[in-house]
């Protein structure tokens, strides 16, 4: 497997690697690498896990059963075939893994392909992200323009468009990508802290509140009264468009806000609009309400996983969420294996390395010291 490398870095080298042997259906061997690397498999593996937080084995696993999820979607090759291009010894093995990841068999999936977070290749030298946010300049303006186009056709001007945060508000306000349609932000980071069961309520307020460390007024100006269409207009809207990425942080904030909108009984069509934070396309998906409520109560409110069928996005989602309650997490061993590593710069790599998960500068930093400080 020869390869021209993207980076001098040792690690990066072994990402290219991996990745050729992807592309090109070739088994993997651990002894290979090291061998082209010119180090012992046991270096190999301490390196890659030391630099990008993830196993080998693991990391080989998520783009192999991703790259599989997009031909299920962009083929009608048999599933069995797909199967053994990616290296699984059987269908039965491919479905057991494929199910684990997403939620959902390859069967299922191939019937009703929907949105899935992507499992890119990992960079070391990707450049810096801000706040775990999307790069608003990268979202594709016509793939907007269409989607917004084809509800205002059923809705006319009965929508209200729910977004992810501050900066894609403003983005989206600057550019008059809704036309006509209301448009709130959404400035919640909900797989942090403790909530309320009833969504959006004084109680829930308080407790949000304590938990970021703000005063109750401060709170309510950045997150609450940004909302007020919500709380004064909810049932006068035909439609509410959901704009949220695909990570764990974004898709813990479209679950509370799918649940609040039951909790409200509300009664018009809900779109959830997949930016995927890879590729900035947009996909829509039309929600059906009833269960987001009880979902909510059980993920967030009891970290536990439910047991009814969910997107396969949301699943990953809930999946790495339910994975960071834990005491022994992935990021939580990354901080531990850099004890040296300076808060802002380890808070910076791992902004580049953790970016399925979304989070930004100030949890990073709430995680680096509550490790840190634990470990004195």
């Amino acid at each position: 497997m020869n390869e021209t490398h993207s980076s001098n870095h040792p690690v990066q080298q072994m990402i290219d690697i991996i990745e050729h042997s992807l592309a090109h259906q070739q088994d993997f061997s651990l002894s290979e690498l090291g061998e082209q690397m010119g180090y012992s498999p046991f270096y190999c593996s301490f390196l890659f896990r030391h630099h990008t937080g993830i196993s080998i084995k693991k990391y080989i696993l998520l783009r192999r059963t991703f790259l599989a999820a997009s031909r299920l979607a962009e083929t009608n090759d048999r599933i069995l075939d797909i199967a053994v291009q990616y290296g699984y010894s059987s269908q039965e093995a491919f479905s057991r893994a494929f199910k684990e990841i997403f939620g959902v068999t390859p069967a299922a999936f191939r019937n009703d392909p929907q949105p899935l977070q992507q499992y890119a290749k990992r960079s070391l030298i990707a450049p810096d992200t801000y706040e775990g946010a999307i790069p608003m300049h990268e979202l594709k303006t016509a793939d907007i323009l269409h989607l917004q186009h084809q509800v205002e056709q059923i809705y006319e001007q009965d929508i209200l468009n729910v977004l992810n945060g501050q900066l894609m508000y403003q983005e989206f306000q600057s550019n008059q990508w809704m036309g006509n349609s209301d448009y709130v932000p959404f400035n919640e980071a909900m797989c942090t802290h403790e909530a309320a069961q009833a969504i959006f309520s004084p109680t829930f307020h308080t407790i949000r509140a304590a938990g970021h460390g703000s005063t109750l007024s401060s709170y309510e100006q950045v997150v609450i009264q940004l909302l007020q269409p919500l709380w004064e207009q909810l049932h006068d809207y035909k439609c509410i468009v959901l704009w949220f990425g695909d990570d764990m942080f974004c898709q813990l904030n479209l679950l509370t806000m799918l649940a609040y909108l039951e909790q409200q009984q509300f009664k018009g069509t809900v779109y959830f609009n997949t930016v995927q934070e890879q590729t900035y396309d947009v996909q829509q998906t039309e929600m059906t309400l009833g269960t987001f409520a009880s979902l909510y109560e059980h993920v967030v409110l009891h970290h536990m996983m439910p047991e009814q069928n969910l997107l396969p996005i949301m699943y990953q989602g809930i999946t790495l969420y339910l994975t960071m309650q834990q005491s022994d997490h992935e990021l939580k061993r990354y901080i531990i294996a850099h004890p040296e590593q300076p808060a802002m710069e380890l808070v910076r790599q791992m902004l580049k390395l953790f970016t399925h998960y979304g989070l930004g500068d100030t949890q990073y930093m709430e995680m680096i010291e509550d490790v840190r400080g634990a470990e004195r």
